[in-house]
């Protein structure tokens, strides 16, 4: 199994600015993606710092661990580099006062072997696309999907709900966030997306399971999402980012990785 990593982000057609966040490490087999909030520019400060301060903590001890090392282990690396960014965020909107309240969502997903750790707060989603069939692995941390689950309002009521954007969830909104995690088995051929509620807001469930079922490359999908999300009114920034697992030969930078010992496959 090896991991092709493709991403694009795009203002939109209303935002002047683009506070989403991404980063890659493709030789830790780590992708990162930050949905900032926040006035003058700070929402655009909180997702770069989120992104940042996980992208070398959790990079620099992924490039660590062994092989064998546990699953809770990497969920408690996980848990632990969300902390920390989020004191970081903390900190900076105490010293700057035009930062404060400045927050961001977050979804991050690590892959080792045959297996997706994957961690998330606020509304920012991850999707997995396969045998032809979308599945929403992430469920949002907003006021809306908990008016859903407690059976306050109904899907139709909710596409056109006022309050879509309404997170419970966030980094740099209290002391301690806490981050959700799941793990979920690759199979050869799966195609994952994470991406910002400039796009879920955008385009639905069956819009994008039509982009992502067309056979082209991850590339190619990720420039059509954007493209479509704008044509239905692009109301905020459009991020996205896709991982597709392929058989045959790893890239360099993951043969690199590869050899110093691969980790142990995801427990069933």
């Amino acid at each position: 199994m090896h991991y092709a990593f493709s991403s694009r982000t795009d203002t939109g057609r209303v935002r002047t600015n683009n506070e989403d966040a991404l980063l890659i490490d493709e030789a830790q087999r780590l992708a990162i993606l930050a949905d900032g909030m926040g006035g003058y520019n700070a929402g655009e400060v909180a997702a770069g710092m989120a992104v940042a301060s996980l992208g070398t903590a959790l990079g620099d001890w992924l490039g660590q661990a062994g092989p064998d090392t546990s699953p809770a282990a990497v969920r408690q690396a996980m848990a632990a580099a969300v902390s920390e960014a989020n004191q970081r965020i903390l900190a900076a909107a105490q010293a700057h006062p035009a930062y404060q309240g400045m927050g961001t969502t977050l979804v991050l997903a690590v892959f080792r072997a045959d297996c997706l750790f994957l961690g998330h707060v606020g509304d920012s989603r991850a999707y997995r696309w396969r045998n032809q069939r979308l599945e929403r692995l992430t469920r949002d941390h907003s006021l809306l999907q908990a008016q859903l689950d407690a059976g306050l309002i109904t899907e139709a009521q909710a596409a056109v709900s006022t309050q879509r954007n309404l997170v419970t969830r966030a980094l740099g909104a209290e002391s301690q966030v806490e981050l959700e995690t799941h793990e979920h088995r690759v199979a050869a051929g799966d195609c994952y997306l994470l991406c910002s509620d400039g796009l879920t807001d955008m385009l639905s469930d069956e819009d994008i399971a039509d982009i992502l079922g067309r056979q082209t490359t991850g590339a190619r999908r990720g420039a059509d999402l954007v493209a479509a999300a704008n044509a239905a009114g692009g109301r905020d920034n459009i991020t996205v980012l896709l991982v597709e697992a392929l058989p045959g030969a790893p890239s360099s930078a993951q043969q690199a990785n590869a050899a110093k010992g691969e980790p142990r496959p995801c427990p069933d």
